[in-house]
């Protein structure tokens, strides 16, 4: 579907969940100290013999992940006319945004790796049906309920009434009920400023 497939990731807040996933997943497969580009590469080839056209390896946030990811197409001479991004389905939007933002002209075609439903089983929050490598469920609604206030677009949110680091994103007034209400039982959230955006 693409010309181009470029994986994209340094070492973030998730790197070390991740390598842990890509351990279990490819025994024997060197796991420590890697970027999530090279994890993700590394799994890739090892299920499938499949390699991407380019890794980023610096990114340490999904600003970043953006921001990288075209000055590494630019530099490799890539087209940057179109996308089609797949993140986790936990941060989809706020890539999209990012991409928005930062390639207002290109064609998004956006692509959730996944789609999670959940059930309740022995009075606790459980996922419908498995999912290869997923969080565990309180891990997912946490990075779910992080995602709310960075895509608002007000003076604490990531939009451009607030840090412009994306493209204004409409929510839609029943996420925010949602969120509202979810917000008495869950945890939200905070970014890490130790993954914060490098100059």
């Amino acid at each position: 579907l693409a010309r181009r497939y470029v994986i994209v990731g340094g070492s973030g807040h998730t790197t070390g969940a991740l390598r842990e996933q890509i351990g279990r997943a490819c025994p024997g497969m060197k796991t420590a100290g890697l970027a999530e580009a090279d994890l993700f590469a590394g799994y890739l080839w090892h299920r499938y013999g499949l390699r991407a056209d380019a890794l980023e390896r610096e990114s340490t946030n999904c600003g970043n992940n953006i921001t990288y990811l075209l000055d590494l197409m630019r530099e490799k001479g890539f087209d940057c006319g179109s996308f089609l991004l797949i993140q986790d389905a936990s941060m989809q939007r706020r890539m999209e945004a990012g991409l928005r933002k930062y390639a207002p002209e290109a064609r998004i075609v956006n692509y959730a790796a996944y789609q999670a439903e959940f059930a309740v089983r022995e009075n606790h929050l459980a996922f419908a049906q498995p999912i290869f490598g997923m969080w565990q469920p309180k891990r997912y609604i946490d990075l779910l309920m992080g995602e709310i206030p960075r895509l608002r677009d007000d003076a604490d949110g990531y939009g451009p009434n607030g840090r412009g680091f994306i493209a204004h994103v409409d929510i839609p007034p029943e996420v925010e009920a949602a969120f509202a209400e979810l917000r008495s039982d869950f945890s939200v959230r905070e970014a890490n400023p130790l993954y914060a955006s490098r100059a």
